[in-house]
């Protein structure tokens, strides 16, 4: 099922939740059933395989209501610092200060691995570099390269685009990629995923980060080398350990799960959970 169809359905089945959730379900008995509901809101990386699993979820479990928002990593712990959702979705840990936030406004946060996910590093198909070192990409990402003819390509310049801030991606790539230090100055901030894949799909000077699951063949996809050898962000690379740019992705909850929140949690994990994780691109945990 392509990305555009589970959006479609997603869209269609929140609309239809919501309005049994406004008037009640009817059960087979033509009793009243009361409606279930979660909100869900985080990371731009969830957010493709919390989408599939809620739509596999609410067919099995029509008298469910899933709504799922992204919006960045950030963006979804703060919402449950505040009480506002009842699972944050995130590709990366909490920081202590968020956790004592938390601690503070009375929110117990509890984390649960629910899928391991890679970071690709696109460029646009016409681009003939094919693969590029960590130190090529820090010394990219930090501004002491500028051309791709200082790293193989051609005498262009390189328009660099990376994630904002709230961003765990951003997070990731800072602490892995870049040894924490600060992205170029001049870097194109992008507030999401999809964003940066339509960029780099247009400009054949831009290169970007991506979660594996985002690939859709508008852009090209590099073998990355951190001292082991280059090597492509494919499944069998991911799962074997030996493509280095690898990360699990998040549930929080406040305390231990409870009704909805941990039948649908449980479900990611079930067989027909892990099937959608594979499916969507991302890896089972």
């Amino acid at each position: 099922m392509s990305k555009k169809s589970i959006s479609y359905m997603i869209t269609l089945l929140l609309v239809t939740s919501l309005a049994l959730f406004g008037a009640g379900c009817v059960g087979n008995d033509g009793s009243e059933v009361e409606m279930q509901s979660i909100m869900i809101k985080g990371s731009d990386t969830v957010l493709p395989l919390a989408q599939a699993e809620a739509e596999v979820f609410m067919m099995e479990y029509p008298d469910t209501s899933v709504s799922i928002i992204g919006g960045g990593s950030g963006v979804g712990i703060a919402a449950l610092i505040d009480g506002e959702i009842d699972i944050a979705m995130t590709s990366r840990e909490m920081k202590g200060s968020e956790i004592e936030n938390a601690q503070a406004n009375g929110i117990d946060p509890l984390e649960q691995t629910i899928a391991w996910d890679g970071i690709s590093v696109v460029v646009n198909p016409e681009n003939p570099v094919s693969y590029l070192t960590f130190e090529q990409l820090k010394a990219i990402y930090v501004g002491d390269v500028s051309n791709w003819n200082e790293v193989g390509g051609e005498d262009r310049e390189i328009v660099v685009l990376s994630r904002d801030s709230s961003s765990g991606t951003y997070e990731y790539f800072k602490d892995e990629v870049l040894a924490g230090n600060e992205y170029r100055a001049d870097a194109l901030i992008n507030p999401s995923t999809g964003a940066i894949i339509q960029t780099v799909s247009q400009n054949q000077n831009a290169i970007g980060y991506v979660g594996v699951a985002y690939l859709d063949g508008t852009t090209k996809a590099l073998a990355v080398d951190n001292g082991s050898g280059a090597e492509k962000p494919t499944s069998e690379n991911i799962l074997a350990g030996t493509y280095p740019l690898a990360r699990p992705l998040y549930f929080y909850t406040n305390g231990e799960p409870t009704g909805l929140a941990l039948e649908f949690i449980e479900f990611i994990s079930s067989e027909i959970g892990e099937e959608t994780i594979f499916e969507v691109g991302y890896f089972p945990a």
